[in-house]
């Protein structure tokens, strides 16, 4: 079981990655068009279209990588406190009521809309029209892997509620850990109550 809920994590990181690169292009374009519309005094009409579409994929694409890396932003002001049991209670109820209905109706709806969008082969409505059907595909495409994460998610809810604590996943980028921060750079503690503390009165007359 703990091999195939990684296969899906290392499938939703492939995706995630890969459409990454994405920000590359967009950043790539961005910088010739400005270039184009300030320098040469030639702007273009698709460029605005298109950075649009580019940032849409990179944000679709990357829902499935963040939620198999446990990225997504959550209000843990208590939910940290609590036991693994208690946590994974609480997602299991979150995502059966509110991600699987939502993220169902996201495919099913982008299934749609992107297939509509074919049979008339829909453009954009700028001067220089773009083709906008193969952007719609994205809606499915990402809403489907977003799921399928989901379900290993929901899976994961299922084992910590069994075992007591959460499955381990691959690990990549993190931020950072204040604790690790604090053995880098040799700071403990101590040091730092010690700069909370008011100076005796003689080192404060000598420092005046």
């Amino acid at each position: 079981m703990q091999k195939a809920l990684l296969a899906v994590d290392r499938f939703s990181t492939f995706i995630g990655k890969t459409f990454a690169w994405t920000a590359v292009g967009l950043t790539l374009l961005i910088s010739w068009e400005v270039f184009s519309r300030y320098a040469l005094n030639k702007p273009h009409a698709w460029v605005l279209d298109a950075q649009i579409m580019l940032y849409g994929t990179l944000f679709m694409t990357a829902g499935a990588y963040t939620l198999s890396k446990n990225g997504h932003v959550r209000g843990d002001v208590l939910y940290g406190f609590f036991k693994p049991r208690t946590q994974a209670a609480i997602d299991l109820v979150l995502y059966v009521i509110f991600f699987l209905p939502g993220i169902v109706a996201l495919t099913w709806a982008g299934w749609h809309f992107a297939q509509e969008s074919l049979a008339i082969r829909e453009q954009t409505f700028s001067a220089d029209a773009l083709p906008l059907y193969p952007f719609k595909f994205i809606i499915p495409l990402s809403g489907a892997i977003l799921l399928l994460q989901g379900l290993v998610e929901i899976v994961r809810c299922v084992i910590c509620l069994r075992e007591g604590q959460w499955p381990s996943r691959d690990e990549d980028v993190e931020e950072v850990d204040v604790d690790k921060l604090k053995e880098m750079v040799q700071v403990k503690d101590t040091d730092i109550d010690a700069l909370d503390r008011p100076l005796p009165p003689a080192q404060r007359q000598e420092g005046a």
